[in-house]
């Protein structure tokens, strides 16, 4: 797919999660409106107010001022683009990028290991965060793990390993998480937004209440009647207390979004 001017290029985005949205937010806003994301059928994102896989089930999601649709088909991608939109489809296998052949691949899914992503995607193939080793199956990673070396540009080699600990914010790591405390179905009154102190009950899985650690606000929450396995994060706590958090993109998904721009212009902007 040839292209005039660097801004036609089309860009393909695994997953529409929170790190996905970020990204694609950053792309969108520096002029790049050709994007499309592939979800699955039924996704489960926690921080569902910043990111765009809440078109699946919601049609139109909006983020900071970018406008996300669900569409039904490859062909539907241009209407959107047409419209400043960008073009969320249920594509788990990503045949969407076999039919478009788009300029860039951008694995957004965060999954902490490769799902099948390679070189021979696009000719700029990128990956977020563990689990992709530039050089071998993808041309660059981004560093994914909050720190000194957070958005740095990756050309050889692995990113840092997943630490299995939620970043740190106030002093507070994996207490302002919440996660499931057996299978079943969740169930909350509670809106994202909402102040909560600690001990308090945000839910229940099946009878068994989801109980707070910390003091805060429900910054992300997974979506009501979701079926869950034990363990599985469903919720978080900013003990920050800001309600426009959850409602804007996160600084760390910000950086992330800046270092997959600076590696398009890396090979594009020559």
């Amino acid at each position: 797919m040839s292209i005039k001017n660097i801004s036609e290029l089309v860009i393909a985005v695994k997953g529409a999660g929170e790190m996905a949205t970020g990204t694609a937010c950053r792309l969108f806003q520096s002029n790049f409106k050709n994007i499309f994301m592939m979800e699955t059928e039924n996704p489960m994102a926690v921080r569902r107010q910043v990111s765009f896989c809440e078109a699946v089930h919601d049609r139109t999601v909006i983020v900071e001022g970018v406008t996300a649709k669900k569409v039904l088909q490859p062909d539907d991608f241009q209407t959107a683009w047409d419209a400043e939109q960008v073009p969320i489809i249920v594509d788990p296998d990503w045949n969407s990028i076999k039919l478009i052949k788009p300029h860039v691949v951008i694995d957004a899914i965060i999954a902490k290991r490769n799902l099948g992503t390679n070189l021979s995607e696009a000719p700029l193939v990128i990956g977020l965060g563990p689990g992709f080793e530039a050089g071998k199956d993808v041309h660059m990673v981004m560093e994914t793990n909050r720190g000194h070396n957070l958005g740095r540009v990756i050309l050889k080699g692995c990113p840092e390993p997943n630490t299995g600990a939620p970043g740190n914010i106030s002093g507070y790591t994996k207490e302002r998480v919440l996660r499931a405390p057996c299978s079943g179905i969740f169930k909350s009154s509670l809106v994202i937004g909402t102040l909560v102190k600690k001990n308090d009950v945000i839910g229940y899985v099946d009878d068994t209440p989801v109980i707070t650690q910390i003091d805060g606000i429900v910054r992300g929450q997974i979506r009501n009647n979701m079926n869950v396995t034990d363990k599985l994060k469903i919720g978080d706590i900013d003990p920050r207390g800001e309600v426009e958090y959850c409602t804007t993109i996160s600084e760390k998904a910000r950086a992330i979004g800046g270092s997959v721009l600076e590696a398009i212009l890396r090979k594009y902007n020559k």
